[in-house]
């Protein structure tokens, strides 16, 4: 006996909002502030012994000794005496020249030297070393080359300043110069960050018009062109939007799911199940719940019907826990046709489980989840659906009833048949009218074997014979066949019952 299921679950179809990326040069700021032009003793400096009363020298990178100087402590210290009081002319003149720069320079570095903090041995050795680090200082300050011209007419004033000694002006307007080229550069960064939200812009509307052909591709029943579509789409789709992401990859799963469910294709089932899995990655539970939820949903469809088509049971135990996974987030009290949608898509799941499994357990767990969808999915305010879930209960009643004894849990799926049948007329849905048809043949034939007399089988006949008004050779030829083949075991069970040939040449005939 064979029959037939409703399609696993209903399939949810999320929107799309749709975002973008663009990378944009950036200004680089480039700037040397005056507080790096003064250097330290190089860190290779080493000591050297001298002969007599004095101490030891420190020999710069440069050989700033007392013999680069050529002056004694006693002749450094009358040269600051002479600059503090501006005497002595030609010395001053003369020191500038052996430090090669300009006597306002050599007055302010003398200036420096003569500072109480320096012992008298070291004068000549701190006079070496601050002409030195000043003509550093200098060189680099003249490498500077800014782009701005108000930084390079700030950097030149410097520069000019500090060639005649003014220290305290150059620091001034270095300072100065610094502050403009960070301004310039927080202007750039604004300008960027403008230039990327539009590139953003730009590639999200892109990635809505690659969606769009999806969306056609969908329309004209192309999956797998619809599909690389959205899969394009969420290419184009910048980092930062998760969301819009998600989308396209999972209408991307919707479109292969729909391409492995219609038409048998298997490895397309396989590659949606990875293209959700990746949505997920992008529509988290913590962000995104409810898009979190249609995914795990849609998941858990595509598990079950690729797991029903294959043997074992893993696929199966799959789609159990995505479909779980969703109601986490789908609640009845917040969504509750979503919640009752998903009850109904783990009823399917734990139903097939059941049916490949010994036991009873995974039936019963089927069954409260379908009377649990029925809470939901009433008559008045969704009839099919709740036709749908009354014929996938009837299913389920249907094979607990075979493994236990007794007439109960068969007479209940007969009960949700007919009840199903109600919503399910021939008027409106011919082929699901047939396939429960088909189905509550199955339950009075089996209530029928169990039971004295002919009425049941009979019924299951009627039912059978009333299936194939709808399933058409022609129309739906496997599902024809089907239907043949259990009237055939109907006629069979009653012809044995009663006299004659005339029902067994018509189960022959099946």
């Amino acid at each position: 006996m064979e029959e037939a299921a409703v399609p696993s679950s209903t399939h949810i179809a999320l929107p799309h909002r749709y975002r973008i990326a663009w990378w944009i040069s950036k200004r680089a700021v480039l700037f040397y502030g005056f507080a790096a032009l003064a250097f330290p003793v190089p860190a290779h400096a080493q000591r050297v012994e001298t002969q007599g009363a004095q101490s030891p020298a420190i020999t710069a990178g440069r050989d700033a000794t007392v013999s680069y100087i050529g002056l004694s402590p006693e002749q450094v210290q009358d040269l600051i005496k002479a600059a503090r009081v501006g005497d002595d002319a030609d010395k001053i003149a003369d020191l500038s020249g052996k430090l090669g720069v300009l006597r306002g320079a050599a007055v302010t570095i003398l200036g420096i030297v003569g500072q109480p903090d320096v012992p008298l041995e070291r004068l000549p050795q701190k006079l070496a070393e601050v002409a030195e680090q000043f003509k550093q200082a200098t060189a680099r300050l003249a490498g500077l080359d800014p782009q701005d011209p108000i930084t390079r007419d700030l950097v030149e004033r410097a520069e000019a300043a500090i060639k005649v000694g003014n220290l305290e002006e150059a620091d001034q307007l270095v300072s100065q110069a610094e502050q403009a080229e960070i301004a310039a550069a927080h202007q750039a960064q604004q300008l960027a960050q403008q230039a990327q939200a539009a590139a953003d812009h730009r590639l999200l509307r892109a990635a809505a018009d690659r969606g769009v052909r999806g969306d056609i591709a969908m329309t004209r029943l192309h999956y797998l062109n619809a599909a690389q579509h959205f899969q394009e789409a969420a290419d184009l789709v910048p980092i930062g939007h998760p969301d819009d992401k998600g989308r396209f990859l999972v209408a991307k799963a919707d479109a292969l799911q729909r391409q492995g469910d219609e038409r048998g294709d298997n490895p397309s089932l396989e590659k949606a199940i990875a293209a959700y899995h990746a949505g997920l990655v992008e529509y988290t539970r913590d962000r995104a719940p409810l898009d979190w939820a249609a995914t795990q949903h849609n998941l858990g469809t595509a598990l079950d019907v690729l797991g029903g088509r294959e043997s074992g049971t893993a696929r199966l135990e799959e789609a159990v826990t995505a479909f779980r996974a969703a109601l986490l987030e789908y609640t009845r009290e917040r969504v509750p046709l979503d919640w009752a949608m998903t009850q109904n898509g783990l009823g399917n799941a734990l139903a097939t489980l059941g049916e490949r499994e010994s036991g009873t357990g995974r039936l019963e767990e089927a069954i409260a989840a379908y009377r649990a969808a029925l809470q939901e999915r009433i008559r008045e305010r969704v009839p099919l659906d709740w036709a749908a879930t009354q014929n996938n209960l009837g299913i389920a009643l249907k094979r607990l009833g075979e493994r236990e004894s007794g007439t109960a849990r068969l007479e209940e799926a007969v009960a949700a048949y007919r009840g199903a049948l109600q919503e399910r007329t021939r008027e409106r849905v011919p082929l699901d009218w047939a396939i429960t048809q088909n189905n509550l043949g199955v339950a009075l034939w089996k209530l029928g074997e169990r039971e004295s007399g002919t009425t049941r089988l009979e019924e299951a006949v009627a039912a059978y014979r009333a299936a194939l008004e709808e399933q058409t050779r022609e129309r739906v030829p496997l599902q024809w066949a089907m239907t043949q083949n259990n009237l055939g075991g109907a006629l069979t069970r009653l012809g044995e019952r009663e006299g004659g040939t005339v029902r067994l040449e018509e189960a022959v005939a099946a």
